[in-house]
C-alpha cells in the first residue's frame, strides 16, 4: 500500500554512539518505531537549605539533572512475510537489533580481551574501558549526550527456530552535563548547545499580563 502524497515525512528517534576522543560518529541507530511516550524528569541542583528554620535564597549550583524514559518496539512480522528479501530475519529474528542495542551498556569483547592481556603481563593500573559518548536525538530540538542508566528487553514473541522476533525495549538516560563533562569537551559543547536551544523556545512563548492572574501589580 503506498503512502499518501501528501503525509508528512516521519522523522526517526534514535541513538548516535560517537568516539568519546575524537567526536567521530561510529554509528547510528534509528528507532523502528517512535515511543509513544517520553517520560522527562529535571532534579533541581541548588545550593543551602533550612538553618534555624530560614530557608536561604535559591541558588543554582548547575544544571537540573534530567533523565529520560522511553519504550521501543521491535517487530520483525512483516519483514518475515518478505523472507526472500530478509534472510537475515529469517535466520536471526531481531537479534541483530538487540545486539546493537546492548552494545550500549557493555565493553566489547576486545576490550576485555586487551584488560585481560594487560593483567597477565603484571600491569598494576589498568585504565577502566572507555565507553563510546552516546548522544539521545529526538528530534532537531534535542540532541543531547547522555548515559545509559537502566535497560530492559522483554522478548514477546518467538519464531519456530527460538529467534525472537518481536520485543519492547525500555530505557533510562541520564543527561551527561557540564558538570559530568566539563566545557573543553565535545560532550560538553552539546549539551551547552541543547540548554541554549531550550532557552531560544522559551523566548518564542510571550509573556501574560498580570491581569490574565487576576492582579493589577506587584506590591
Amino acid at each position: 500500500m503506498s503512502a499518501f502524497p501528501n503525509s508528512p515525512k516521519l522523522i526517526k528517534a534514535g541513538l548516535v554512539l560517537v568516539d568519546a576522543d575524537t567526536a567521530q560518529v561510529r554509528s547510528v541507530i534509528s528507532l523502528q518505531y517512535n515511543s509513544d511516550s517520553l517520560t522527562r524528569t529535571l532534579q533541581v541542583q541548588t545550593t543551602g537549605g533550612s538553618s534555624n528554620d530560614r530557608i536561604e535564597p535559591v541558588r543554582f549550583k548547575g544544571p537540573a539533572v534530567e533523565t529520560f524514559k522511553l519504550e521501543a518496539d521491535i517487530d520483525a512480522t512483516d519483514q518475515l512475510e518478505l523472507a526472500d528479501q530478509n534472510p537475515v530475519v529469517v535466520q536471526c529474528g531481531i537479534q541483530p537489533q538487540l545486539a546493537t542495542l546492548e552494545a550500549l551498556v557493555q565493553p566489547t569483547a576486545a576490550q576485555l580481551a586487551a584488560v585481560d592481556r594487560e593483567a597477565s603481563s603484571g600491569t598494576l593500573e589498568i585504565a577502566p574501558m572507555l565507553a563510546p559518548l552516546v548522544l539521545f536525538v529526538w528530534s532537531k530540538f534535542r540532541i543531547v549526550p547522555v548515559k545509559v542508566t537502566d535497560f530492559s528487553i522483554t522478548e514477546e514473541a518467538f519464531d519456530p527456530s527460538l529467534n525472537p522476533i518481536r520485543a519492547k525495549v525500555s530505557l533510562s538516560l541520564r543527561v551527561l552535563s557540564t558538570d559530568d563533562l566539563g566545557f573543553s569537551s565535545k560532550a560538553g559543547s552539546l549539551f551547552m548547545a541543547y540548554l541554549q536551544t531550550k532557552e531560544q523556545l522559551a523566548r518564542t512563548v510571550p509573556s501574560a499580563s498580570l491581569a490574565r492572574l487576576g492582579i493589577g501589580g506587584i506590591g
